[in-house]
């Protein structure tokens, strides 16, 4: 056991080609210091359980374990506050939907420790709610119900329903499509579940008399570039809209940016390319990301959830931006690595360039304008954004049904080109069917519309 301060010397001295990391109550910036010192000797950095966890059994020596790329951040989460974690939860029937996805799944992990009456798990796959009520069910929280519930968020009468049944009192809603390229190629069905699915919520919401809504929202709502969050403002319009016109349910939506480790994270899919020897791809040279982890931003959403007034607009502090390139360099040389370029022929591991995906951004925000008010809670931020009118919205979003429902392409971009979501694309219309349908079978021919 040695202290940090000599490990340089020893790598050099000794050809040492591993480092355990025995410091697991060492704050994340702690860590974060001592493993950007480790970092450019390009060995293997492995962590140490807890002593306390070894003791008691909970961890085996065999739980050594790669370091946690929250300690590459350095970011420290803070304690969260007990009145406003139970506020919204503690003896009420909580419903969450997209219950089996990475956020749905996290929010009901930490919802059940805060002793709710119920718990709905409301979830379209079935390999998903069956996943998370079975390690729900195993965590043996005693007189919790948990109820698991099939459904998609785009039919509004199994929503009303399953409200109405369990006498649900407050909904996390966490459903919706989120992998960028992915909506560019289904742009209809992005629409149908991000838009749609949460109308349809709400109104089940407001009709079965839900007391708290709040909208798992994203920083790529703001000024989006694609269509995925051009949907996801699209939905904070709703609720806005929906918060002015009753006073059944209180609405908020939380912003916040890349959760860490989640389904389509950058980090479990460098950790996989890193173990098959590489290359590690990364889209452009100079992209950044916000990064939370999945914890931390659970918590906020439910301290945040419990502050809304109606129509909030709240945003998190994600703490500062994460230049990708540079966390897939300091992932390969903690894993004992080092990088192959120009100037280094003899690395391990190569990273390539693939360029920008459809609808892409090379960096995030989390704000529209600058009136941006603070909250009583040190990490949550409240934006004021342009609304629109219920009478006014409705009729936007009865066009777009159409629209959808002729499968009119160019009419959906004119749509939401001229609805203010500030929708700027960097692409033209990327629907794979779309392309077949207009003779474009490589789908390699966009239209472009400009507002």
């Amino acid at each position: 056991v040695h202290s940090p301060s000599i490990i340089r010397h020893l790598v050099s001295n000794k050809s040492v080609s591993k480092v355990l990391l025995a410091m697991p109550s060492a704050s994340h910036s702690r860590r974060q210091q001592i493993l950007l010192e480790l970092e450019p000797l390009a060995v293997q950095i492995l962590t140490l359980p807890a002593m306390a966890d070894l003791v008691s059994g909970k961890k085996q020596y065999s739980d050594i374990k790669e370091v946690d790329v929250e300690d590459l951040l350095g970011r420290d989460a803070i304690a969260p506050r007990a009145d406003l974690m139970s506020s919204n939860i503690q003896d009420k029937v909580v419903m969450v939907t997209g219950a089996g996805g990475s956020i749905g799944s996290e929010l009901c992990r930490q919802i059940l420790k805060l002793s709710p009456n119920k718990l709905v798990l409301f979830e379209l796959s079935e390999f998903a709610l069956y996943s998370i009520e079975k390690e729900l069910s195993g965590l043996q929280y005693q007189g919790i119900e948990i109820v698991p519930i099939m459904g998609s968020v785009q039919r509004i009468s199994r929503l009303k329903t399953v409200m109405e049944s369990f006498k649900v009192q407050t909904v996390y809603h966490a459903a919706a499509y989120k992998h960028v390229p992915l909506v560019e190629h289904n742009v209809i069905e992005g629409i149908r579940n991000n838009v749609y699915g949460t109308l349809y919520t709400a109104q089940a919401a407001i009709a079965a008399k839900v007391e708290t809504f709040v909208l798992i929202s994203t920083d790529k709502a703001v000024r989006p570039t694609n269509v995925m969050g051009t949907t996801k403002r699209m939905a904070e319009l709703v609720l806005q809209s929906l918060a002015k016109e009753q006073d059944v349910t209180r609405f908020c939506m939380v912003r916040f940016g890349n959760v860490l480790g989640s389904s389509g994270s950058v980090v479990p899919l460098f950790r996989k390319q890193i173990a098959a020897g590489g290359p590690i791809t990364v889209t452009h040279p100079e992209i950044t990301r916000y990064f939370m982890t999945i914890p931390e931003a659970s918590q906020l959403v439910i301290q945040a959830g419990a502050m809304g007034k109606g129509g909030d607009v709240f945003v998190l502090d994600m703490g500062d931006s994460v230049k990708i390139v540079d966390l897939a360099t300091k992932m390969i040389h903690l894993s004992g690595f080092s990088v192959q370029n120009s100037s280094y022929l003899a690395g391990d591991i190569s990273i390539t360039f693939s360029g920008l995906r459809p609808g892409e951004k090379l960096y995030e925000e989390l704000l529209i304008g600058d009136n941006v008010t603070g909250t009583e809670h040190e990490r949550i931020m409240t934006a004021n954004e342009i609304m629109l009118p219920w009478s006014e919205l409705k009729e936007i979003l009865g066009k777009l049904d159409k629209a959808c429902h002729d499968v009119n392409h160019e009419e959906i971009r004119n749509i939401l080109l001229t609805t203010p979501t500030s929708f700027s694309p960097s692409d033209g219309i990327c629907d794979l069917v779309w392309a077949v349908r207009n003779g474009d079978k490589n789908q390699s021919t966009v239209v472009n519309l400009v507002s």
